[in-house]
């Protein structure tokens, strides 16, 4: 019988012995650091060098005042810029008239007037009104914005003299009156004892008078023209809605800059050539218009001669006239822009504007050149402007006989010379929207305007720094909330401090026009509202803006990640598997310990 013995199983408990750990659950060494170490230092290395890349891609972008943007946004377009005008009246000859019931119907009227034409750059209107009875008797509404001195204007002798001299005298009657705040505009109504006709005029100070006969009888006539005077004329400058040129259309750079490039074109100098001593009328009549503009634009003045510079559109003889003609169809096609070389400014910047203003000499085949009118009448001027552009003028030689084959210059005399500034200031005057003739007419009569030798009147200087304050606010506020909503947007755009700075300024320009223009100040209103809208674009312009150093975060990831992102992986990866690993030894050793104890 075979004989059999048992032997012992290593996986039976045995009293008194240690058991054997099963390799697959159980271990009996506690596991090791030194790997996990290992890959978690390598690990925090990785994670350690991100706030370094971080720091290494930064966008520099300096702190914009948002909050004070979006407030400038708001008082641009709720409340509309308004300045204090102070209207002042006085009526000559007037007996039985209380001053406060003219100021009463004075005040509907302005108000009915204003009501239908209020916009930003009007005036919060005072008005004040003094009686002179014809016994020079005094009396005025209380409080008066103006000390008029009674008995100084004599209804008999008034308006006697020149209109300028009127003009002159009315300046010295009311040079006492200051107006409190803001400018003070007078409207002097005299009534005389003859049988003159009634006369309305417009000086070319802050004064107008109407003079006739009967004014008492025609209470309600008088009333209406001051009124008129005082917001068709004063505050919209004798402009009426649908024929003034638009803020938007005002020819002035967005940097506040403006050249007057002046050029005299000989057609063919074959024909004839001729010079101009251009200087001396620059000196002798652009240089006040400069002057007087010189808070609404930085005006800069250059010219030059140019030869071999013909037409575009041709010209037909017309024998009635014995001269030739090009009609108004042809104006789009007169300016000859491959043949004359006019945008050669060196003057102006990026953002500047530019008015050309043209003399053209036509050559001998096409001697004398006029400009006929839709009404087949021959322009006065012979001379044409285009919006945004500037103006030409036409000018023919005395005669139009061919000089010889080898031509001499010719200098355009002073007198022609002086005719043709006029008439290019005239031009000017439209560009800016005002009527070049020297009357403006409404339902209740025509009133006569006083040209001045600046170019502009003192109104009409005001009504200028009125709108365009109000244009350069609106441009200004416009041009911060799109840079303020594109900032916001792109958070990886550069935004140098220069841009910050300027954005600040502009914020800063701006509150001093507002302040200004309530105050009254209409020069320095526009002067800061120009500078508040040059800083506004140079800052929405930065070149660093549109810089190549801009990218999103998209960018940057696509960028950075062919670097970092293998590695990166593999380093996580490895890091997590070997601490699943680490786990998992580690339950084995505490599995084994259990059973050891057991045991």
């Amino acid at each position: 019988m075979e004989e059999t013995s048992d032997h012992p199983n290593p996986t039976t408990d045995t009293p008194g012995t240690t058991p054997e750990p099963d390799l697959e659950t159980m271990r009996s060494s506690k596991p090791g650091l030194k790997r996990l170490l290992i890959t978690t230092t390598v690990l925090f290395s990785f994670l350690s060098g991100l706030p370094f890349l971080w720091k290494s891609v930064e966008i520099y972008r300096s702190q914009l005042p948002f909050h004070d943007i979006d407030s400038l946004s708001d008082q641009v377009k709720s409340a509309p810029l308004r300045f204090p005008c102070t209207f002042h009246a006085v009526f000559v000859g007037f007996g039985s008239n209380d001053p406060d019931q003219l100021r009463s119907e004075i005040q509907d009227g302005v108000n009915q007037l204003i009501g239908e034409s209020s916009q930003c750059g009007s005036c919060n209107v005072s008005i004040s009104v003094t009686v002179q009875s014809p016994d020079e008797l005094c009396s005025e509404t209380f409080p008066s914005t103006c000390s008029y001195r009674c008995g100084v204007i004599k209804r008999d002798s008034f308006g006697r003299g020149l209109d300028d001299a009127v003009d002159e005298s009315l300046d010295d009657v009311f040079s006492g009156c200051s107006g409190g705040i803001g400018k003070m505009y007078s409207v002097v109504v005299v009534n005389k004892e003859n049988g003159d006709e009634v006369k309305a005029v417009v000086g070319k100070r802050r004064h107008a008078w109407i003079v006739g006969s009967g004014l008492e009888e025609r209470f309600g006539e008088v009333v209406g023209r001051v009124s008129e005077v005082f917001v068709k004329v004063f505050m919209n400058g004798g402009r009426e809605e649908g024929d003034s040129i638009r803020g938007e259309f005002m020819p002035v750079g967005s940097d506040g800059r403006l050249v007057l490039s002046f050029s005299l074109l000989n057609s063919n100098p074959r024909d004839w050539i001729y010079d101009w001593d251009f200087q001396r009328i620059d000196e002798a009549l652009l240089a006040p218009v400069t002057k007087a503009l010189a808070p609404i634009a930085n005006i800069s003045v250059e010219s030059q001669v140019l030869y071999h510079t013909p037409k575009s559109s041709f010209s037909s003889w017309d024998e009635k006239l014995q001269s030739y003609i090009f009609r108004t169809s042809d104006l789009p096609f007169f300016v000859n822009s491959n043949e004359w070389h006019l945008d050669t400014s060196a003057g102006a910047s990026g953002r500047s504007k530019i008015l050309q203003f043209v003399v053209y000499i036509p050559s001998g085949k096409e001697c004398p050149l006029h400009l006929q009118l839709p009404n087949e009448e021959i322009s006065k001027t012979n001379g044409f402007i285009s919006p945004m552009w500037g103006g030409v003028i036409v000018w023919n030689p005395r005669s139009c006989d061919k000089d010889s084959e080898s031509p001499s210059t010719n200098t355009i005399s002073p007198q022609d010379l002086e005719k043709i500034v006029e008439v290019f200031l005239g031009q000017f005057r439209q560009l800016f929207g005002f009527k070049s003739e020297a009357t403006y007419t409404s339902e209740l009569g025509s009133y006569k305007i006083l040209p001045s030798e600046r170019g502009f009147t003192e109104w009409e200087l005001d009504v200028l720094s009125r709108k365009h304050t109000c244009f350069n606010l609106r441009s200004c506020a416009t041009t911060l909330g799109s840079l303020s909503r594109l900032v916001q947007s792109l958070p990886r755009m550069i935004i140098k401090d220069e841009i910050g700075e300027q954005v600040k300024y502009s914020l800063k320009a701006a509150k001093l026009a507002q302040s200004n223009a309530s105050l009254g100040g209409y020069s320095s209103s526009a002067s800061s509202s120009r500078e508040a809208r040059s800083l506004a674009e140079n800052a929405f312009f930065h070149p660093s803006i549109m810089s190549v150093s801009y990218f999103s975060y998209e960018h940057c990831f696509a960028v950075y990640s062919p670097f970092f992102l293998p590695v990166a992986g593999h380093v996580v990866l490895a890091a997590l598997r070997e601490w699943r690993r680490y786990k998992q030894e580690k339950a084995k050793y505490l599995t084994w310990l259990t059973r050891k104890k057991a045991a």
